[in-house]
């Protein structure tokens, strides 16, 4: 009889896994949003969730978590439960920032081992702009003149995505250049329509407005294939520069969440993708979804991570 009793505890044990993950979610889940509401990873967030939420059947609740530009909604998603209720959206910042850090000096927050793809949202090649009274007509017209003359360009801040970029193609090209970080894209793009800087990587939805108004022109775009915003335009491969960067949002989960629950994570975020609601408030807000599943996701996280971490290994430490 104790032997028969052991054993069904045993089973019961083995079975209770199961069980919890069939009937998740029981309870609402919070997607972090590492940043201030109003940019990308919130504007994307947000119909996402919502969609999220027809699926599952539970409440998904955005939570903005800002600072450290974006570290410290990224860590507190690190160090969550791994249960499937704290998950994260974030940016490509979110791969170079652990070595940023290390090259500072500073401990950093986050690992990325600490966290688990679930999905690629969408995905965005970064144009290379200028302002519409440059002397700059084409790309090669701008790299002619930056390798005699620096080129002074804006960014998003020291060792972000936007600064990596813009720093691989002066290093590609033989760029003479002049970085100019501030706080946030959308205070560098003022920079730029301001004549405080001559360029800029920025994302064709936060520039088209001002090229149809033509008081900017795009040059050349980061990506493999045209892009939606502007068909006609360049890419520096077509130019002979072996560069891809694109500003991306995606979905992440810690380390160690049940594959049940991460399946499920996985369907919802599919769900989302190809809803037809929430397509058109992403893409109507000028943003392309390029969704990628989690295993698709995780090739090409770690080949973006390898190329913007090469790029702050290179750019070393800034004073």
């Amino acid at each position: 009889m104790k032997i028969k009793l052991a054993s069904a505890a045993l089973t019961a044990l083995v079975a209770a896994p199961a069980v919890q993950a069939q009937a998740w979610p029981t309870q609402p889940i919070t997607m972090i949003v590492p940043f201030a509401p109003g940019g990308v990873a919130d504007t994307v967030a947000r119909p996402v969730a919502e969609a999220m939420s027809r699926y599952l059947k539970q409440t998904v609740v955005v939570e903005n978590k800002p600072g450290s530009g974006g570290g410290v909604g990224i860590a507190h998603v690190g160090r969550a439960a791994p249960n499937g209720y704290t998950i994260l959206i974030s940016l490509p910042s979110i791969s170079s920032m652990p070595t940023a850090d290390r090259i500072i000096g500073r401990k950093p927050l986050y690992q990325l081992e600490q966290l688990v793809p679930v999905a690629r949202i969408t995905a965005d090649p970064t144009v290379l702009t200028v302002r519409a009274d440059s002397p700059w007509k084409t790309v090669e017209d701008l790299i002619e003149s930056a390798r005699k003359t620096p080129l002074s360009y804006g960014s998003s801040g020291i060792y972000g995505t936007l600064h990596m970029y813009m720093e691989s193609f002066a290093n590609a090209a033989q760029l003479q250049t002049l970085h100019v970080p501030y706080g946030g894209a959308g205070p560098a793009l003022i920079g730029l329509l301001g004549q405080q800087v001559d360029a800029l990587a920025a994302s064709p939805a936060t520039v088209k407005q001002h090229v149809d108004k033509g008081t900017l022109r795009v040059l050349a775009h980061w990506g493999s294939e045209p892009i939606d915003a502007f068909p006609t335009l360049p890419s520096l491969k077509s130019k002979g520069y072996d560069l891809e960067f694109y500003q991306w949002s995606g979905l992440f989960a810690p380390k160690g969440t049940p594959e049940p629950v991460m399946q499920k994570l996985r369907e919802a975020a599919k769900f989302a993708a190809q809803d037809p609601q929430t397509i058109k408030t992403i893409e109507g807000s000028g943003v392309p979804i390029k969704y990628l599943d989690a295993p698709e996701f995780q090739t090409y996280w770690d080949m973006d991570a390898k190329n913007l971490n090469a790029a702050v290994e290179r750019v070393g430490k800034v004073d």
